[in-house]
């Protein structure tokens, strides 16, 4: 007897896109949890693209805490692009921790991007965060190097829209620099570091943060650099450049005003220069005019004679100063 397979391949597709569209060994496995959801709602998941198992995993697991959850919740959670699982296991340790959260406040911290479940682990269990080093100066001119370990617990009602880990490094690095910079010494800070501490935790410095501050231990404190020499030895530094630069101003200005001189000096020679040019020539006009006779010319030449050997005695193979140019170009006319 021959049977025909095409009825039977066409019947055990339809078979398996009924199973595939109704999951039936889920929905068992939920009725005997007690979560109530129909085929048609495994159904309708399938067709929006929902995974039925992480629904009903996630609601049966609710349901056995003892959390009031429906499948649209998740559901609607899911389409939103949450993380469904994260937000049970973070309510089931709120639950279990005494902390109250919601679901629609689990449900905001995770679509804003944080892991809610990491957050009421850390409300529970507060964590140490270590601030990297922090460099500041006494009032004294020395650099102290301090390090810092904040303890913090989340703050469930700041998580959506308070500031992170880096809001409450940055303050209390600000707070150990201002404390710092107002001691008088460096040494009353390496005596009680824990003024350090008292002084940034009473600042508040976890206002508008999904953190709350515990404490802050300041956990090591070095000394640097001696940043008050260091800026007296710049300053003297540029004091020196300073009166180098007014020095050699000062200097260029002499320089400039002896080449003047030297150049006034050179131009009043010139002048007496030209001036001894015009005596022969006056001697000459004094014969035409009659006013110098030939004694008195003989008279002035041995004057003159006598300059000249009186120099040259004092002066010995050096120039006679006493020579007047155009002396011996005198011509009678």
């Amino acid at each position: 007897m021959n049977f025909p397979l095409l009825p039977l391949i066409v019947g055990g597709i339809v078979l398996l896109v009924l199973l595939y569209f109704f999951p039936v060994s889920l929905w068992i496995t939920a009725l005997f949890s007690g979560v109530r959801v129909s085929l048609f709602q495994l159904a309708f998941m399938r067709v929006r693209k929902v995974p039925p198992s992480l629904i009903v995993n996630s609601l049966i697991t609710s349901t056995k805490a003892g959390l009031e959850l429906t499948a649209n919740d998740l559901e609607t959670h899911y389409l939103a692009g949450g993380n469904v699982p994260s937000v049970i296991k973070a309510l089931i340790s709120a639950d279990k921790a005494n902390i109250p959260l919601s679901f629609k406040q689990a449900t905001a911290i995770d679509l804003a991007g944080r892991d809610v479940f990491e957050a009421v682990t850390t409300s529970v269990n507060p964590k140490v965060i270590n601030t990297p080093n922090v460099a500041a100066v006494a009032q004294d001119g020395i650099q102290l190097i301090a390090k810092a370990r904040v303890t913090v617990r989340a703050n469930i009602a700041q998580l959506v829209g308070g500031a992170g880990e880096e809001t409450i490094l940055a303050r209390v690095g600000e707070g150990i620099v201002t404390s710092i910079g107002s001691s008088r010494s460096h040494k009353e800070v390496l005596e009680n570091p824990d003024k350090i501490s008292k002084l940034v935790l009473s600042k508040g410095l976890d206002a508008g943060t999904a953190f709350e501050i515990l404490s802050i231990d300041i956990a090591d404190v070095d000394i640097g650099e001696n940043i008050g020499a260091k800026l007296q030895t710049d300053q003297a530094s540029a004091d020196l450049r300073v009166a180098e630069a007014r020095a050699e101003e000062r200097r260029a200005m002499a320089v400039a005003m002896e080449q003047e001189n030297r150049a006034k000096t050179q131009e009043a020679k010139s002048r007496v220069v030209d001036a001894e040019a015009e005596i022969p020539k006056a001697i000459a006009e004094a014969f035409r005019s009659g006013n110098l006779g030939i004694m008195d010319y003989y008279k002035m030449r041995n004057i003159q004679s006598d300059t000249d050997m009186r120099d040259s005695i004092a002066n010995p193979g050096g120039q006679n100063s006493s020579t007047k140019p155009g002396r011996d170009e005198t011509r009678l006319s």
